[in-house]
């Protein structure tokens, strides 16, 4: 068995609709590479402040609360953090090669530990009114289930540059008031590019 360090920058692109925006992070990889072709990974990624904004309407609870509705914008800011365990495979080339080029696929099961902020441009009772998202912090969970694909090259002393493709896909639901869309969501598509070193 030998072991590979990778770290890398991400291009992260959160693609629900009413949740999309773009973020960049960094993923470090810790891989215990069994066989040449076949290895388990560990994953930590951590992203900047995601910016998006939904236009919204708040009800009133009773019908004698005047104005029966208040529209509003909500400015959201969703920040993701996320560790990885999962299986890698080299479905051309190995971990050790010297020459030539690899193409490998990964599959995993996450967790997503994330931060969210709202603010509203209107201050809105909500003894009053039913609102679709709380103003204020949050923090939340979810799982994710991991999938990638990369292309590696060597460059020499054992180092690799490498350029994946990755995604997110909730594998959890877990609601919170402070996200507008909790249904299948966060779903994340990623682009990276970094270094591995074999050990």
């Amino acid at each position: 068995m030998r072991f590979s360090f990778a770290t890398n920058l991400d291009l992260q692109r959160s693609i629900k609709k009413d949740q999309r925006f773009w973020t960049i992070g960094q993923t470090i990889n810790a891989i215990f590479n069994i066989t040449p072709k076949e290895g388990l990974y560990v994953s930590f990624s951590y992203y900047t402040n995601g910016n998006f904004k939904n236009n919204l309407t708040a009800t009133a609870k009773s019908t004698l609360t005047s104005p029966q509705e208040i529209n509003y914008v909500n400015s959201s800011q969703i920040r993701f953090k996320q560790f990885s365990i999962g299986w890698r495979k080299y479905l051309v080339g190995a971990c050790d090669i010297e020459k030539g080029w690899n193409l490998y696929a990964s599959a995993g099961l996450g967790l997503l530990p994330g931060r969210v902020s709202n603010v509203h441009s209107t201050s809105i009772d909500t003894a009053f009114y039913n609102v679709p998202v709380l103003n204020g912090v949050a923090n939340f969970k979810r799982l994710t289930a991991d999938l990638a694909v990369g292309y590696e090259k060597p460059i020499g002393a054992y180092f690799f540059l490498y350029a994946e493709g990755k995604a997110w896909i909730p594998a959890s639901d877990y609601p919170s008031k402070y996200i507008f869309v909790n249904d299948n969501a966060p779903l994340t598509a990623m682009f990276a590019v970094g270094l591995r070193i074999l050990f």
